[in-house]
């Protein structure tokens, strides 16, 4: 029997290259064309990424990163895909590791400067099906070293799947429910042959599901992977992730080893259910400890959906799987991104690191908006001399305004959106503080599905509701961006519907947003950007500091949320 694969890298690499029509066609007409003026401006544009200009002997020099011109093999989004892959860390810097660049951290004088991509080979998701689908069905050992010996580790599904004569993963036949496993492997250094652990079964995740208010029906195991390995005091700790999507799914669990007892523990938080847990450190006293995790879901077509956020796990000593959870979120802290990648502890620092940008968080006082320091990710372009056309909408062909250098040199660029299939043309967004009104056909309503929502978010589904709450205004971070890979590339506030000749007049993708009136059916909104023909701009990528809002208002989605219908 065949089995589905939608595991998240599947679908960023594969799955959006073979259905995603728009892009296909949009980057196979992509003309890699920079304007003689183009090109002054780049090498006007190489500034420090810093807000310093103090020189550090053991900080590295800054460079110019453009904006990627993404090839035609790859989705146009890709270019904005800024997740955090890996960490890097030494006495001078910390590096944060995208498939692209890195972003790196100076500590000498808490500065950050780009630099280009150096993700190790090992550590990219694979180029090609065959070696994916290789790796899912079984997987490599890795290794970990403790108390200077070698512990080789994986998870893995049992019974075991095959390679069939197309290629294909497949089995010789369904195995019942509680036979269908998900199943840790350890190799200790004494012993050559694994030790072996069940995480959980089929049959497990049916009954969570019930449990949860779901029936059984229609659920499957996810092929699961390792997202983090950690040693702390006498065990070492793995998070368990999982594919996710087309009934694809597992249990959020970590896995802990006593070496000294040889016995294997199992953690599987009840609060977080079936939520990915993207990384994983700990602290406090290590036989009460702390488990700081980045969390995330994904779906078909959808590989990043906000969860939870950053979540802090104290387990009760009793039952480790019912203990309490504090979770951090764009809408209830300062978290600069939805989704945190990899996290890095030092001490009593601990570093979340997102595709929006990353955060300095004093773990043992992360209650406090005070403790914590955040930088995004932002990409810049310089200005041309003369006054550049903005238009409303991205396919508009009047401009609504313009754009000089009157009151400033640089202008943010927010996201690329294609404005001709056939001649691969598109514009930028871009930030206007003037901003556009429009009125929107779409209401409000009581979200339906309100035991998914990150902790803080207000129950109201609208137009912006893929924005957040910043205390002013709405805002959209990269990873707040639904790709939807299936449904014609991201989402934004537009007009028209997705078809392979035509693509949908967007209002705005990133821009923030005011909230001026809204109902069951009608929806009012003034956003703060502008759309402007790519030849015109060539953005770099910078870092700046995370603005905090002295004086933050409500919510005004708080109090309507009491008054709206349900859908």
């Amino acid at each position: 029997m065949k089995s589905g694969i939608f595991l998240r890298d599947i679908v960023v690499n594969f799955v959006g290259k073979i259905n995603n029509i728009t892009t296909k066609i949009v980057m196979s007409n992509m003309k890699l064309f920079i304007p003689v003026f183009g090109i002054i401006l780049l090498l006007n544009s190489c500034v420090s990424v810093s807000n310093n200009s103090s020189q550090t002997e053991n900080c590295p020099q800054a460079i110019v990163v453009a904006l990627p011109v993404s090839p035609q093999n790859e989705n146009f989004y890709d270019r904005f895909n800024y997740h955090i892959y890996n960490v890097l860390a030494d006495a001078d810097t910390i590096n944060f590791q995208t498939l692209r660049q890195d972003f790196v951290f100076c500590r000498a004088n808490n500065t950050w400067t780009l630099q280009s991509g150096t993700l190790a080979k090992d550590l990219q998701p694979p180029s090609n099906y065959a070696q994916l689908a290789q790796e899912l069905i079984k997987p490599s050992f890795k290794n970990i070293v403790f108390q200077s010996k070698s512990f080789q580790y994986r998870v893995v599904r049992e019974p075991q799947f095959f390679l069939d004569e197309n290629n294909l993963i497949a089995r010789d036949q369904e195995p019942e429910p509680a036979a269908d496993k998900v199943v840790f492997e350890l190799v200790t250094p004494d012993n050559k042959i694994s030790q072996r652990q069940t995480l959980y079964t089929l049959k497990d995740l049916q009954a969570a599901a019930v449990k949860m208010g779901y029936s059984a029906a229609g659920n499957q195991l996810g092929f699961p992977h390792i997202t983090s390995a950690v040693t702390y005091g006498n065990r070492i700790w793995w998070s368990v992730s999982f594919e996710q999507g087309e009934g694809n799914n597992g249990i959020a669990t970590i896995v802990s080893y006593d070496p000294q007892t040889n016995k294997f523990t199992l953690i599987q938080p009840e609060e977080l259910g079936f939520t990915q847990i993207t990384d994983l450190s700990i602290t406090g006293d290590a036989n009460s400890p702390t488990f700081w995790m980045g969390t995330q879901i994904s779906g078909e077509g959808n590989p990043y959906i906000p969860a939870k956020g950053l979540v802090a796990y104290h387990p009760d000593l009793q039952n480790p799987n019912s203990g309490s959870l504090t979770a951090y979120t764009v809408h209830n802290s300062p978290l600069v991104g939805a989704i945190p990648d990899k996290l890095w502890l030092e001490n009593e620092l601990l570093w979340v690191s997102t595709a929006n940008g990353v955060c300095q968080v004093q773990w043992q006082t992360a209650d406090s908006f005070d403790s914590w320091t955040c930088w995004r990710f932002a990409a810049m372009a310089k200005l041309p001399s003369e006054e550049l056309p903005l238009y409303s909408t991205s396919i508009n062909k009047t401009p609504a305004a313009s754009l000089s250098r009157n009151n400033r040199e640089t202008v943010e660029v927010l996201w690329w959106s294609p404005i001709d299939f056939k001649t691969g043309k598109g514009r930028y967004e871009v930030r206007h503080p003037q901003g556009f009104t429009v009125n929107l056909d779409e209401g409000a309503s009581v979200y339906e599905f309100q035991r998914f929502l990150p902790p803080g978010k207000p129950p109201v589904d609208w137009p912006g509701f893929q924005w957040h709450w910043h205390g002013a205004r709405f805002v959209r971070g990269f990873d707040e961006v639904s790709w939807n890979l299936f449904g014609g590339g991201p989402q934004g506030i537009g007009t028209g519907q997705f078809s392979p000749d035509a693509p949908i007049n967007w209002h705005v993708m990133r821009g923030d947003l005011e909230l001026l009136e809204i109902a069951p059916k009608s929806t009012s909104i003034k956003y703060y950007s502008g759309w402007v023909d790519e030849a015109k701009l060539i953005p770099y990528l910078t870092v700046v500091p995370q603005e905090q809002i002295k004086n933050p208002q409500p919510n005004p989605l708080a109090a309507k949320a009491k008054q709206l219908p349900s859908r």
